[in-house]
């Protein structure tokens, strides 16, 4: 089986070429990966602009699948005048005609993407792939329809069935791409720029949220300390490289001379929140003179103990949860999970008190958005035969996991 799957629930437009072969025990083999960051385009801003983004999917779609395809050795052109019978369009110059007419209509809204897509099918064999996996939400929601009319226009000319990818679901799958021996129950500490979430997984598609952040998620907090601060953007990695000199510098005799609260850290409940961080992080920084909130000492301190605050509460929480729900596994996910430090300790404080438990994380570059882990959701849907017409897909801004 191949899956060609797409994700453009925010900044990153990623598709992926996946092929799963056995179905007990599925082997994951990675044909392509590709993933175009906006990060100069929303660096002037300090965050993300939805219909910036949106316009970047549209523009980058077609260029990142068929630079997918071709690093999968699936791009093959058209031969004149053979007909293609795998499709639903004739190969040469066709420019008019019912399926193209159709392709508008599905691309109404995507008027930048309807003429690059429409130039690809003209020009290129549909690939040898079984399903389209495409993230629906949660998301941007001008993002999320950019690859679901992407993907549904592939649905269509192509003949292939899409299954619908839930976004926080595919960053805890993420970590089936380099472990094959994962046990449920598992418990997924997923942190990301719009979540921070403890979900109980008592198996694939069964789900259950025991906590979430009330206001700011994790990665959210990480960029806002980083724009008080003027650090440049995306904050979370420039906060953590800060911390990093602090923690390595002769700077640091002991604790830092910056201290600032661990919101919610002894509340009874897996809730979250992270709004209060940021605003003592705010507090801070102005009652200090010019000098010190420009000097490097201050920068590095202040952000050492940002990322320390944060890290704690992440860490008290899943340990508490684990130690109620007594899952065999504990997961992490999304894009704060590539934070070296929070990886680090808490795999410590698992291995000292909790020692029985598995603890796994995926590698570095399947923390962040990108298709293979929609490629690995979208294997499981169809394994549950939840892949649906193409007509029936549309964007869930605030799709839950449960």
């Amino acid at each position: 089986m191949i899956i060609l799957s797409i994700e453009t629930s925010c900044d990153d437009t990623s598709i992926a070429v996946l092929q799963i072969s056995g179905v007990k025990k599925p082997c994951f083999t990675v044909l392509a990966n590709i993933i175009s960051s906006q990060v100069e385009v929303h660096s002037k801003w300090g965050g993300i602009v939805p219909m910036l983004a949106k316009r970047e999917h549209q523009k980058t779609l077609t260029p990142v699948l068929t630079q997918a395809l071709k690093e999968s050795g699936m791009l093959k052109k058209n031969l004149p005048g053979i007909l293609n019978i795998q499709s639903k369009i004739k190969p040469g110059p066709q420019k008019r005609g019912p399926q193209f007419e159709n392709l508008k209509k599905i691309l109404e809204r995507e008027k930048v993407l309807a003429g690059k897509l429409q130039r690809f099918l003209t020009k290129y064999q549909k690939p040898d792939i079984d399903i389209i996996a495409v993230t629906t939400g949660p998301g941007l929601e001008p993002c999320l329809w950019a690859g679901i009319n992407f993907a549904k226009s592939l649905s269509y000319f192509w003949d292939i069935p899409i299954a619908p990818v839930n976004h926080i679901e595919a960053h805890i799958l993420a970590n089936w791409l380099d472990k094959d021996d994962i046990a449920f129950p598992a418990l997924c500490l997923i942190v990301s720029g719009g979540h921070t979430q403890l979900i109980l997984a008592k198996s694939f598609g069964e789900y259950k949220i025991i906590g979430e952040t009330r206001d700011d998620a994790a990665g959210e907090c990480f960029d806002k300390i980083a724009r008080i601060l003027g650090l440049p953007y995306p904050g979370g990695p420039m906060v953590a490289a800060e911390a990093a000199k602090f923690n390595d510098s002769k700077l640091k005799t002991g604790k830092s001379q910056v201290t600032l609260p661990r919101p919610m850290i002894y509340s009874k409940n897996y809730d979250f929140s992270f709004s209060g961080l940021k605003t003592a992080v705010l507090y801070d920084f102005k009652k200090r003179p010019v000098k010190i909130q420009k000097s490097k000492s201050y920068i590095r301190q202040i952000c050492a103990e940002a990322q320390q605050a944060i890290i704690d509460v992440l860490i008290r929480k899943t340990i508490k949860a684990a130690r109620e729900y007594s899952p065999q596994t504990i997961l992490m996910g999304g894009g704060v999970a590539s934070n070296k430090e929070l990886r680090k300790q808490l795999e410590i404080k698992i291995k000292n008190e909790l020692p029985s438990l598995k603890y796994l994380t995926p590698n570095l570059e399947h923390c962040v958005d990108n298709a293979l882990m929609v490629a690995i959701a979208g294997y499981y849907k169809q394994l549950e035969n939840k892949t649906v017409d193409w007509k029936k897909i549309k964007a869930e801004a605030n799709l839950r996991i449960n």
